[in-house]
């Protein structure tokens, strides 16, 4: 027996689409609801006889259990890009549906046509788990620091001139608080400020956990070392997203699967301004230009670059040039150090 088949990953549902090469006979059907237990049912059931069995998942949110249940039950497990897999399709000429993407998915695996993506080890999916918690409890507690300025704002009180993190910061919020705003005012700037409490108590165990995560990578601690700016947290982001032997082709490659490249649209004589692309993890993209950010300090050995980018533009660019130079120069050295850059210890 000789499968190849799609699997279009929905909350309520796995839509399937598989063919048996063989025989040429042809499945398609949903799984539900789309949780582990059903489909490690579903393919004990299905494929127990044993033989070649190959599945294509795009790489979309739920592809991590998918990947795992098929691989347990000695399927090889194909993980393939969205937008590639979308550009494949063609233009539309009729309703998209599941099944039209899970049938896609099994001819592009059976014409050896599918993009595919790097399906990276357990230990590092969960330190980008770790990664991506930690930043967004980062912008919570953002949003909550926001929340007060905007009540202050709002009821006339001045502003903040320096941090809550400081007593003397604290001090004076509790002070205009209790003179000169409204008591539902009050109630807010309570909440806001128990909110931010707690999320900082997460972070700091969340800060220890990452420091731990990133001592037991090796590549990750030689990152640290070697490259400027680069703390345990963004090493770690490095390493998880980066990481691996003949990931990329090039280090332009690199940037721009990091959101870090300008993207720019030209027609005849029109041309719009560049951005960035966005693309691929923010978690990575926020820890590079952070880290490119403390070039901005005179010690720094690129800082004479940061400030020349700095006065002919601004902070911002100069940052995300800074940025760029740290993903090139990290690509490098973990592919030197090619599939152990992922090991643990």
């Amino acid at each position: 027996m000789s499968i190849v088949g799609g699997l279009d990953v929905h909350r309520k549902q796995i839509t399937f689409d598989y063919v048996d090469t063989e025989t040429g006979r042809l499945e398609r059907g949903q799984i539900r609801p789309a949780d582990r237990a059903h489909l490690a049912a579903w393919l004990r059931k299905r494929f127990a006889g044993g033989g070649q069995v190959e599945f294509a998942v795009e790489a979309c949110t739920g592809w991590r259990y998918v990947v795992e249940e098929l691989v347990g039950a000695g399927c090889v497990a194909h993980l393939a890009d969205p937008a590639e897999t979308a550009a494949a399709r063609g233009r539309k000429r009729r309703a998209k549906t599941d099944r039209a993407d899970a049938r896609l998915e099994r001819e592009l695996l059976a014409d050896g046509r599918l993009p595919e993506c790097w399906v990276p080890p357990a230990h590092v999916v969960e330190c980008r788990a770790l990664l991506e918690t930690y930043h967004e409890l980062r912008e919570e507690h953002t949003g909550w620091l926001q929340r007060i300025h905007a009540v202050l704002f709002r009821q006339g009180a001045p502003s903040l001139a320096g941090s809550l993190g400081a007593a003397e910061g604290r001090a004076r919020l509790a002070e205009i608080a209790a003179t000169q705003l409204s008591p539902v005012g009050r109630m807010q700037i309570t909440i806001a400020l128990q909110m931010m409490a707690a999320i900082d108590a997460h972070l700091e165990q969340l800060r220890a956990q990452i420091r731990a995560a990133t001592h037991r990578m090796p590549a990750a601690r030689v990152l640290a070392e070697q490259l400027y700016g680069v703390g345990p947290m963004t090493a770690l982001a490095l390493v998880c997203w980066l990481g691996g032997a003949d990931r990329f082709r090039s280090s332009r490659q690199a940037v721009r699967f990091a959101g870090l490249d300008i993207t720019v649209y030209s027609s005849d004589s029109k041309r719009s301004p560049g951005r960035l692309s966005r693309q691929g993890p923010g978690v990575l993209r926020w820890a590079l230009y952070e880290a490119g950010k403390t070039h901005a300090r005179a010690g720094a050995p690129d800082h004479a670059y940061y400030a020349k980018v700095k006065d002919r533009i601004d902070s911002k660019r100069a940052a995300l040039s800074e940025a760029r130079k740290i993903v090139r120069k990290a690509v490098h050295i973990l592919s030197q150090l090619g599939d152990q850059a992922l090991a643990i210890t």
